[in-house]
């Protein structure tokens, strides 16, 4: 929140979104970024700030009671999901976490959650914004996997009924709770035609193998759908024992994001699933880019050497790579663009790169970052920022006189 300070914002005061994103609203106005649709792949919402609705929709009656339970109610916290060791609001500097609490909705209508997504939406005049959840991206950690497939399943309903419900320019990818496989193809075949859901996601902060043939229906009902699977990433500092050797929040943010995609991605190509599953559309979401080059360079590497161990390859592992999908936050922009510009180029950019926002968490991009680099042509810009993504959730155009949330 641009110019504001703790002082400055009385007990009860009203905090807005749009207030926040002051600068981004004046960037994309000076950039004209109203001319084209822009489809933001990756934003989110704390879940957490709707538990007690979320959680009423628990269909096991124990577990249900056990996320309303006194504990929420006397800290606050939310019973049920893993709690995640970081330090994402840098120590308190980044007040917009802080002051969410104080922002209002009453004015546009009862639902929080959709209220604020649109409000961002508008300030960085994106017409659709796919929308996931935040402290949610760690359960794949619980070691009971009947409450990921509950809370899994709350979420779904959830979603249905008010984040989705009436939010025309508001997608998700659902979660799907990988710890059980048959529950995922259950909510896939619920959910596959639900206004809104225009994927599935898994996430993949988490140690199940995508080569387990127990995941084979899953990944063959998918694909039937037409919709796309995406991989969303974060980081786990606590019972991953590389992460627990470093010391600095830092290290991990720069690491944990592309580690569990780098692992996911790694056994997804080798074991030959493009092959196995070719109609099946995969997005890598929230890893950055520069870690991709160097995966495909490392594979490529390994499978001319030792390519009986990975039989099903027809092509080197970087061409299925380049076929895949990828979102652009968090973007790194070395000092030499040259850099940059050849990752675009691996990675080809033009029909597969799909902006990305990841707002409202700290280290968000806005549409103009993808806009400004001097390298793209005017093409590749629209497609990065919305055309790629329109045609790959299979989303309207926008019509001529803005957005359509």
């Amino acid at each position: 929140m641009s110019g504001v300070s703790y002082r400055d914002v009385r007990v009860g005061a009203e905090y807005g979104t749009e207030q926040a994103l002051a600068n981004a609203t004046e960037q994309a106005g000076r950039r004209g970024l109203d001319r084209f649709p822009i489809v933001d792949a990756d934003a989110h919402h704390y879940e957490t700030e709707s538990w007690h609705e979320i959680t009423s929709y628990i269909e096991d009656p124990v577990l249900r009671q056990e996320a309303h339970g006194g504990v929420m109610r006397l800290t606050g916290r939310t019973p049920l999901l893993p709690a995640v060791l970081g330090n994402q609001d840098q120590s308190g500097r980044v007040l917009r976490y802080s002051l969410r609490g104080l922002e209002r909705s009453e004015l546009e209508g009862p639902d929080q959650d959709g209220v604020i997504i649109k409000r961002a939406m508008r300030a960085m005049s994106i017409d659709y914004q796919i929308v996931f959840p935040t402290p949610m991206l760690n359960l794949g950690l619980h070691p009971v996997p009947d409450v990921e497939v509950e809370i899994a399943r709350a979420y779904a309903r959830w979603c249905e009924e008010h984040l989705l419900a009436g939010n025309l320019g508001i997608r998700t990818m659902l979660y799907l709770p990988f710890s059980d496989p048959d529950a995922c193809v259950r909510l896939v075949e619920e959910y596959s035609h639900v206004d809104g859901v225009v994927g599935f996601m898994i996430t993949s902060v988490r140690g199940h193998p995508v080569w387990d043939r127990r995941y084979a229906p899953l990944f063959a009902t998918i694909q039937e759908t037409g919709r796309p699977l995406g991989f969303h990433a974060g980081y786990n500092w606590i019972g991953n024992r590389d992460m627990e050797s470093l010391n600095r929040f830092l290290s991990v943010h720069a690491l944990g994001f592309p580690h569990y995609n780098l692992l996911h991605l790694t056994n997804w190509v080798i074991n030959g699933l493009p092959e196995r599953y070719p109609a099946l559309k995969v997005i890598w979401i929230e890893g950055g880019l520069a870690w991709v080059p160097y995966l495909m360079q490392r594979l490529d590497h390994e499978y001319l050497l030792r390519p009986s161990e990975a039989p099903l390859l027809k092509r080197k592992p970087s061409e299925y790579i380049a076929e895949m999908f990828f979102t652009t936050q968090p973007l790194e922009v070395p000092d030499d663009l040259s850099i940059l510009e050849m990752t675009f180029k691996m990675l080809r950019a033009g029909s597969q790169l799909l902006y990305a926002s990841d707002f409202p968490h700290w280290d968000f991009d806005v549409p103009a970052r993808i806009y400004d680099l001097p390298f793209l042509s005017e093409a590749d810009r629209r497609n990065i920022l919305g055309a790629n993504a329109l045609t790959l959730f299979g989303l309207p155009t926008p019509s001529a006189n803005g957005a359509i949330a």
